[in-house]
């Protein structure tokens, strides 16, 4: 099998790893080095479906001794199966880079031989492409779980991130689908790489020249539909490997029926838009201050799949609303529908100089259509309901034009208003 085979091959088996993340790490361009990293990510190209990406995706083997059910490289697939050399994959990452058609390398593998085997063999392309190639570009490796804990150290060393997949969120899952794995041995490979992180940052704070540990940090895969575990179970396990490892992503990937699949596994793929409400929802856990139990339910343990998670809060909690913009804190602020971190941060601010009016949000930018049924301002206050109609408001009552009030300013002196909290805004 000649290289061009090897590379269809290995890189269409990658597209099924969605934990491949290109930003967290900042590296300048060096003299007599090639390439760099960017804090702010490295995606400048798009593929079919849509995703920005600027990364050789491979994987070093479809080979695999395992036999997770789910996965289309099992050991009792029958699909082609190819394998890549060290030297290959070092030297396609040089020429891809140097042609202009990628910026770093996101590096995966079925396991071959034992997990220390293969977790080697990943260390040893990132260290040859570091100190033989001279790449200082963008490198993502898989971490194996299992694998030896020195070799998960020197895939640390040279690689920008390192992310090891639990794939399925409980231990009866895996024990199903993927017997050879185990939440545990997962739990072991990230509390490796986040102690090791950890060492290397304090080393940093010491000595400024100390290396630094998968800079960009570790992130993880859940599979979203292919087992029966409710999104709430979902979202536990990731709020937990969040708290527990400091994970910087939990990505969630739709399960993909695959041919010839066991009859216990589903044979049409989930909705999109559930894997989009777990995105929605993991957003919520990390920046807005929520729990897993607050966005689901005992007996609604699935995310709705009509309203985003953050509505539908609000619409089970009426009496928490109306929220004054003027008075409420932070955190309040960021429970309000169509209210995001960003301009909770720009309301704060704004209002330690005068009172926001609705024409101010507007000049915000806020999504006035979802937050009108949940705030007050001093020229708008919803309509006075039951809270039975205030939880079901439609688009059509959040998005009705605020009266003016007796006091309300004439327009010309509103429209200057509005030109004074552009200017402020732009400035902030």
């Amino acid at each position: 099998m000649n290289l061009s085979q090897k590379l269809s091959i290995l890189a269409d088996a990658a597209k099924y790893d969605a934990s491949c993340a290109s930003s967290g790490s900042r590296r300048s361009r060096k003299e007599g080095m090639l390439g760099d990293t960017d804090g702010v990510g490295i995606c400048h190209s798009y593929t079919p479906d849509g995703r920005c990406v600027s990364l050789l995706k491979l994987l070093l083997t479809n080979y695999c001794i395992y036999d997770c059910r789910f996965c289309v490289n099992r050991v009792s697939s029958d699909t082609p199966r190819a394998r890549f050399s060290v030297d290959e994959v070092v030297w396609l990452t040089i020429e891809f880079y140097k042609r202009n058609y990628i910026e770093g390398l996101f590096l995966s593998s079925g396991i071959i031989q034992s997990p220390d085997y293969t977790m080697e063999r990943l260390a040893e392309i990132a260290r040859r492409l570091r100190q033989q190639e001279q790449f200082n570009g963008y490198i993502h490796l898989k971490a194996i779980p299992g694998a030896d804990p020195e070799l998960i150290d020197r895939a640390g060393t040279y690689a920008d991130r390192l992310s090891a997949n639990i794939e399925l969120p409980t231990d009866d899952d895996l024990a199903q689908f993927a017997p050879e794995k185990s939440v545990r041995s997962v739990d072991l490979t990230m509390s490796c790489i986040k102690d090791k992180r950890d060492e290397a940052r304090h080393e940093r704070k010491k000595f400024r020249s100390a290396p630094s540990f998968a800079p960009a940090g570790q992130s993880t895969q859940l599979i979203v539909g292919a087992t029966p575990s409710p999104d709430a179970t979902i979202l536990q396990q990731s709020s937990r490997l969040y708290k527990a490892h400091k994970l910087k992503r939990v990505y969630y990937s739709a399960f993909s029926p695959i041919p010839f699949a066991d009859g216990d596994l589903p044979a049409t793929t989930p909705p999109l838009i559930r894997e989009h409400r777990l995105y929605q929802a993991d957003w919520l856990l990390r920046f807005y201050g929520f729990d897993v139990d607050e966005l689901t339910t005992q007996s609604d343990p699935d995310l709705s799949l009509d309203i985003d998670p953050k509505h539908a809060w609000a619409l089970r909690n009426p009496d928490f609303f109306p929220v004054d913009i003027n008075k409420a804190s932070r955190e309040a602020l960021l429970r309000i529908p169509g209210i995001g971190v960003r301009n909770v941060s720009r309301i704060l601010k704004a209002r330690k100089n005068r009172s926001l009016r609705i024409a101010d949000l507007r000049t915000m930018r806020i999504a006035l259509k979802r937050a009108q049924a949940f705030i007050v301002t001093p020229d708008w206050r919803p309509p006075e309901v039951s809270n039975r109609s205030v939880s079901h408001a439609s688009d059509e009552e959040c998005d009705r034009k605020p009266p003016n009030e007796p006091n309300s300013p004439p327009a010309k002196t509103q429209k200057l208003a509005e030109a004074g909290m552009s200017a402020l805004f732009g400035e902030l």
